[in-house]
């Protein structure tokens, strides 16, 4: 008996040693070191550091749009940031005589009319076969889930000419469809990867349960897995949005003089006119200032995908 109680006394010694001394359970190893993280961001040389970094960024697309709002004539006579100390250079006509000009006005055009479509296309499909991949069987999935990933290492330099070949017999060289339909090929396995991969990640408990109460693929595809997948979605939006709207290489290849986009446009520009400023700032940063609003108007949900697993 005396032995027994010794052992019971004992047990609380042991189970008030493996307690913290707060008496609070301790933190999984994630979560601190999310709390390690969020404290060295929040110091103040981190700060300082980061501001320098937003600096240097800023710097070119505020000399780009100094340059834009500043005439031929003042451009040549000195550099940009002669218009911070006389404002009076600063106006908006260039802005008016590009917007005038047809061809820059309609490769804008063309440019929206590629990128949006393209975006919409490949997040939707990579949707679907993410979900296919992750969470429906059926005959050769894994396989051909490796050919997807296998596509990712083939460079698009590769698929140029077959492609032109292929787009010319079927009418479709030349056109911004054929140019969609480019970027929506190379587009998708980088994005069935991405969107595979996140889905895998939704508990399958969640699912079961939404199949016994009577949810059809369909339905738990949208009303469960496309809300939980949101911030994998956006990111995914944004780079393909971005990597269509800057792309020049398959727009100079596939795109003739009436469907070419606002990147070709600007090159034609370099070589009809070389150093045209007038022209190609305003142009320029037209064109940079759309993939900033898509940016920074989704830029939560491109920080909460890029952040997602990160932190257990």
């Amino acid at each position: 008996m005396s032995g027994q109680g010794t052992i019971e006394r004992r047990r609380p010694g042991r189970a008030a040693a493996a307690r913290p001394a707060s008496g609070r359970a301790a933190s999984p190893p994630g979560a601190r070191h999310g709390s390690r993280l969020s404290r060295l961001l929040g110091s103040s040389a981190v700060q300082a550091l980061l501001v320098l970094v937003a600096l240097v960024w800023i710097t070119p697309l505020a000399g780009l749009l100094l340059s834009s709002l500043r005439s031929e004539r003042d451009n040549a006579a000195g550099g940009w940031w002669t218009a911070l100390a006389d404002p009076s250079q600063l106006s908006l006509d260039n802005y008016g005589a590009l917007l005038e000009d047809s061809g820059i006005a309609a490769a804008f055009g063309n440019t929206v009319l590629i990128s949006v479509p393209a975006t919409v296309l490949v997040v939707g499909i990579a949707a679907l076969a993410g979900y296919a991949f992750a969470w429906l069987d059926f005959p050769g999935r894994d396989g051909i889930f490796l050919v997807v990933v296998g596509l990712l290492v083939v460079p698009v330099q590769v698929g140029l000419l077959p492609v032109a070949k292929l787009f010319g017999a079927v009418g479709l060289f030349g056109t911004i469809a054929g140019v969609v339909l480019f970027h929506v090929a190379y587009g998708l396995p980088f994005a069935v990867f991405l969107l595979r991969n996140y889905f895998a990640e939704i508990p399958r408990e969640m699912l079961e349960a939404a199949r016994m109460d009577g949810g059809s693929e369909w339905r738990i595809f949208f009303r469960l897995v496309l809300p939980l997948g949101r911030p994998a979605i956006a990111s995914l939006a944004i780079f393909q949005f971005l990597w269509v709207w800057n792309d020049m290489l398959v727009a100079l290849l596939f795109a003739d003089s009436g469907s070419q986009p606002l990147t070709v446009a600007l090159q034609s520009q370099i070589r009809q006119f070389g150093s045209n400023i007038g022209v190609l700032a305003p142009g320029a940063f037209l064109s940079l200032v759309v993939p900033l609003v898509v940016f920074f108007a989704f830029q939560r949900h491109f920080v909460q995908g890029v952040m997602a697993g990160s932190v257990k």
